[in-house]
């Protein structure tokens, strides 16, 4: 039986004694094999950690703010659905933005404030983020390309959330559950989520014996054959 019957449960038990690694390796036994993120995207500050469940963001670049005379009336909105999908956040949700170019920021300390209030995870984001320093004083999970302080607003616009996305063939479903850290972002697909969990804590309980057996002076390769982790 699984020692937990939430995602509060979970994500507290990850956070205690996971992670992204080890979940990765797990993945790589089930034959999911794609599931981190390019590491261009990163922390913005080391000690960090996301968990949660992804809430896709769609965004794409434009190249005015508004335009009331457009086919798409979309266009005539600033931001586009930005300020829905920020709305839109549930507690323990990582708001997961792609689709842009990297010319301007994705996230800053004002969505970062409201994303607090939300209950929210983390945002993680193919692109860039800016007010980096109010960012990090917030201590909410952010992982970006880096600081960037050009604004999205006469350049990019949300054009569609909870939607599939992918990012460098990584695709993330709205539900899927995003884990990063300072060596990297995983996504973990919410059907594969029970098994994937399970065997990780395993795999790390087994990891901490085969510490102990190092640490007592054991052979790598004796500790291999004992444990079969290394």
């Amino acid at each position: 039986m699984d020692p937990w019957h939430s995602d509060d449960e979970l994500f507290a038990l990850a956070r205690r004694e996971l992670f992204p690694a080890v979940v990765g390796d797990v993945m790589d036994k089930l034959q999911l094999q794609h599931q981190f993120l390019p590491p261009r995207i990163k922390p913005l500050d080391d000690a960090m950690v996301v968990i949660g469940r992804a809430m896709p963001v769609l965004e794409a670049d434009v190249y005015v703010e508004s335009r009331a005379t457009a086919e798409n009336p979309l266009m005539a909105q600033p931001f586009g659905l930005m300020f829905r999908a920020l709305d839109d956040l549930r507690p323990h949700e990582v708001y997961l933005c792609t689709g842009a170019s990297a010319r301007y920021a994705l996230w800053g300390e004002l969505m970062t404030l409201r994303a607090l209030k939300l209950g929210a995870a983390g945002a993680v984001l193919d692109g860039y983020a800016r007010d980096t320093h109010g960012v990090r004083r917030s201590g909410f999970p952010t992982f970006a390309h880096g600081g960037y302080a050009q604004d999205q607003g006469p350049r990019g616009k949300v054009i569609d959330f909870r939607v599939p996305v992918e990012i460098d063939g990584v695709r993330v479903d709205p539900g899927d559950i995003v884990f990063g850290d300072c060596d990297g972002v995983c996504i973990v697909p919410a059907q594969a989520a029970e098994e994937t969990f399970r065997l990780a804590l395993e795999k790390v309980r087994g990891e901490k014996r085969v510490q102990e057996a190092l640490e007592a002076g054991v052979s790598a390769a004796e500790a291999f054959s004992t444990f079969g982790i290394m």
